[in-house]
């Protein structure tokens, strides 16, 4: 069994041949795939499926006899020891000792690999998160990109896909120049500009800079205000870089707007889309006709006055990462950009593209933080939002990655610093970390007993008990979630999962003895219960490597 088939796929890709062997019979349409489900009681086998009561209606056949007929063809696979039906139709599955031995066996061979797969193999995305301006610190908004993005980097990785984290830094236009403005209007005890960037941290840099540049006050306008924008310009990326390392989210590419507009790149977007047929001019702009394809209207690229419009990075933006060779581009946007996916999607079909396979749009929502039972709001640096820092500095890394990625992006989320500093099986990082440190600590036990655990103390015969099949059973699934999250681009799987895990290995550990109690001699069933304690904390290890959370040996 390669790492990217699971037993339940092979069972699934089973009952589909089974199905298509009696097509004419059935006479109707046959799904692709088929879910296999976790019984809430496990007397009723490992597995199960309602296929047979969802195909009766268009076959015409009653449910009992499509089940009788997929029972007949597993009948004589290894991998499972029972069927049986159930009800009006509903097929349980139970694996032979064996598969399961199996599934222990893959995870002690695959190691940290286990859980990576080749669903998306061969696939080259380019993966752009946060993209914040260069104006100011990162804030609470591009925190949950920061951890959400990472680690969705981490599971397409996993997937086997080729993946290209980009960091897109929106260094020209009006914003620069009023972040110019803002730095010399302090550095000169002027008021600042009124639409301009007011938190503490524009002090901060325009101290530095004349410290590191004294004679920059000898400029004349407009040449301090642009040489104050350059040297803040630099030092707020050094800042968001070194904030983004120490949160352990890297960077492949950091790719600047300005040069977008250097040499001739813009001009050839303009011809590449222009040849596509989708490009216009009209009252002296230039035009692209998006609605060809769906937005709610046409974008101008270039105003009748010569300048750019936004719009213009955009579509050249988007050339370059095609024209780069990516297959796949996925766009992680702030709450405030659900304008952008009707537009992106139609600037992807305008270059000839498929917009539902060549471009992702993701919109996350708002974050709010409770501290005390209030919303938190003000910043002391940047005046207005929560800073990544300071989220850092309230809950350390681990917690603010896990609890950001732990969530749907297209739901708000709330995180409660209170819960999130506690140590109890409330705070959900606190509560995988600690499955994953006790197994260890069960394994540094064992050792000092003389038990002897890994590749030859498998033993499935003797994992009989209930809790052993269960968890047996949910480290199976690690794969396919994997698959799944890089599939639906939904890291917060992975969280789920290794939360439902740890979950499922305590139940276990409080109810099969793994160590021998008093003057017991080690038995085979210690070993055996030791390795699988040892494949379980290797599975919350890698679950918490896609997330880029630390897995501790000792809390």
């Amino acid at each position: 069994m390669s790492a990217e088939i699971s037993i339940q796929d092979s069972i699934s890709a089973a009952i589909i041949e089974i199905l298509q062997g009696a097509k004419g019979e059935l006479n109707c349409d046959l799904p692709e795939a088929i879910t296999l489900d976790r019984p809430k009681n496990r007397d009723h086998g490992d597995y199960a499926t309602g296929i047979a009561l969802a195909l009766s209606k268009p076959s015409g056949k009653p449910p009992r006899e499509i089940a009788e007929l997929i029972k007949a063809g597993l009948a004589n696979r290894l991998e499972i020891t029972k069927v049986d039906i159930a009800g009006p139709g509903f097929i349980n599955i139970t694996l032979a000792k064996a598969s399961q031995g199996g599934v222990i066996a893959k995870i002690l061979s695959d190691g940290k690999k286990f859980g990576h797969g080749k669903v998306l193999d061969g696939k080259s995305i380019n993966l752009e998160f946060i993209s914040a301006n260069p104006t100011g610190p990162l804030h609470l908004g591009h925190t949950r990109w920061a951890a959400v993005g990472d680690a969705l980097g981490r599971v397409l990785s996993a997937a086997g896909a080729k993946v290209t984290r980009e960091f897109y830094i929106n260094d020209r236009g009006v914003q620069m120049d009023l972040f110019g403005a803002s730095l010399r209007t302090s550095a000169q005890g002027e008021p600042r500009p009124e639409d301009g960037y007011h938190g503490a941290y524009i002090d901060d840099l325009s101290k530095e800079i004349v410290a590191a540049h004294p004679e920059i006050l000898k400029l004349a306008e407009p040449e301090l205000t642009h040489a104050f924008r350059d040297y803040g310009y630099q030092l707020q990326l050094d800042q968001q870089q070194s904030v983004l390392n120490a949160f352990g989210t890297k960077f492949d590419v950091w790719f600047s707007e300005k040069s977008l507009y250097e040499g001739n790149f813009f001009a050839h977007c303009q011809e590449v889309l222009k040849a596509k047929g989708h490009v216009f001019d009209l009252d002296g702009a230039t035009w692209l006709r998006t609605t060809d394809f769906g937005d709610d209207k046409d974008r101008v690229m270039v105003k009748s006055d010569g300048s750019l419009a936004y719009f213009a990075s955009d579509s050249a933006y988007y050339i370059s990462k095609r024209e780069r060779g990516f297959d796949i581009c996925i766009y992680m946007l702030g709450a405030d950009h659900h304008g952008y996916v009707g537009r992106l999607k139609a600037l992807a079909a305008c270059n000839g593209d498929d917009p539902e396979y060549n471009i992702d749009v993701m919109i996350g929502q708002m974050v709010k933080i409770m501290e005390g039972g209030e919303e938190v709001k003000l910043s002391k640096r940047a005046g207005t939002i929560i800073t990544l820092e300071e989220l850092v500095e309230k809950v350390g890394v681990d917690a603010a990655r896990y609890t950001l990625i732990r969530y749907p992006v297209e739901t708000p989320m709330v995180m409660d610093v209170d819960i999130l500093r506690s140590r109890t099986n409330e705070n959900p990082v606190y509560y995988v970390q600690y499955a994953h440190a006790r197994i260890c600590g069960v394994l540094r036990n064992a050792a000092e007993l003389g038990i002897k655990y890994g590749s030859d103390q498998i033993h499935p015969e003797l994992l009989v008990h209930e809790r052993e099949r269960e968890l047996i059973g949910q480290l199976g699934e690690f794969p396919r979630v994997v698959a799944g999250a890089a599939e639906l681009r939904e890291p917060h799987r992975v969280a789920r999962y290794v939360e439902e895990l740890a979950g499922v290995y305590h139940r276990f550990y409080a109810d099969c003895r793994v160590l021998p109690l008093g003057d017991e001699t080690p038995s085979e069933l210690h070993a055996a219960r030791a390795t699988l304690c040892s494949v379980t904390a290797q599975v919350i290890s890698n679950g918490l490597e896609l997330l880029g959370v630390s897995a501790p040996e000792k809390m």
